[in-house]
């Protein structure tokens, strides 16, 4: 069952007449997002705008959201992963019981009214947050999601897109993916990329403790990871690169003032639907890029000697593009 089922944030706001964000508040963390590309816009196709569209939040408890919202689902903690693949299993007709729908926290009645107005709308989106990612299935509760988006194409168009939580976190997946085949979660400790989520993921590398060093650049993981791994950053050489000081600089053995990315230094960013928008800084800067920093960090590197003497030529002294 392949195929895509993602698309542009324009699409959405043209043609999306049924909404639900799945574990994400908008409203607070994404404060354009309604009035921008999804509820408030009208269009040719939506002409009357937010009344010619249904949202559904899905949350574990009410948001700011949900006063936006037609639907509220409240789904218990830790209950993501049961409640869709329920939705998937009445979707195909098969047989679900009242006690199983009951231990994600909804009734029979909304699941059947939810995937009524999924198969009746002409074009549905799953918009999930961090919230969908940090229970207990992890990665696994997006896969699931998608595959309800990729099934729910049987009756009508659906698409699925992440919900970013910081600057141009699309962006480091799409380079990841044009180097590697693979957007995160990737491990390079036999000369080659292997992908993982939940082992090879940052936060859990970080959390087992397996690092003996640590290179951040333009991120704060210090001020949203799980303290094990606050405190292991804190433990090891940590080097930051980072035009602010942060929780993590504060932490870190050395801090590298750079210039602000699209302020005072050019480049790309890549919008949460991959939408790539080049930037070009609007002033000057005494401090240099993180490109021109990694680069040079690189030549360091490509002159020192190769002290394990197994690494394979073909990544040895190999410059980042």
């Amino acid at each position: 069952m392949g195929g895509k089922v993602t698309c542009t944030l324009g699409e959405v706001k043209n043609r999306a007449d049924f909404i639900t964000y799945w574990g994400g508040n908008p409203a607070e963390c994404h404060p354009r997002h309604f009035t921008k590309y999804s509820l408030m816009q009208k269009s040719k196709h939506l002409p009357a705008g937010r009344k010619d569209r249904t949202m559904v939040l899905v949350d574990i408890r009410e948001t700011k959201s949900v006063k936006a919202s037609d639907v509220f689902l409240q789904v218990r903690p830790g209950k993501d992963f049961e409640l869709i693949t329920l939705l998937r299993a009445m979707l195909r007709e098969q047989k679900v019981t009242d006690d199983q729908i009951a231990e994600t926290g909804l009734t029979r009645e909304q699941c059947v009214d939810f995937l009524d107005r999924a198969k009746a709308a002409k074009f549905g989106v799953f918009f999930f947050g961090m919230g969908l990612s940090m229970t207990r299935g992890k990665h696994m509760n997006s896969a699931a999601l998608l595959t309800l988006a990729a099934e729910l194409n049987a009756f009508t168009k659906f698409v699925a897109m992440p919900m970013r939580g910081h600057g141009n976190v699309t962006g480091a997946d799409v380079i990841m993916r044009w180097q590697t085949g693979y957007p995160f979660g990737i491990t390079f400790n036999r000369g080659y990329p292997r992908y993982n989520p939940g082992e090879f993921s940052t936060v859990d590398v970080l959390v087992r403790g397996d690092t003996d060093c640590a290179f951040i650049i333009g991120a704060d993981p210090g001020a949203t990871m799980p303290q094990p791994a606050i405190d292991h950053m804190a433990k090891v050489p940590t080097i930051v690169l980072d035009p602010h000081v942060t929780h993590t600089s504060k932490l870190a053995k050395v801090h590298i003032t750079t210039a602000p990315a699209g302020i005072a230094a050019p480049g790309t960013a890549y919008r949460m639907d991959e939408i790539p928008l080049p930037l070009k800084p609007a002033i000057d800067s005494p401090y240099p890029s993180d490109e021109e920093v990694v680069r040079r960090i690189n030549e360091a590197v490509a002159q020192k000697a190769d002290w394990l003497g197994t690494r394979p030529q073909s990544i040895q002294h190999q410059p980042i593009s």
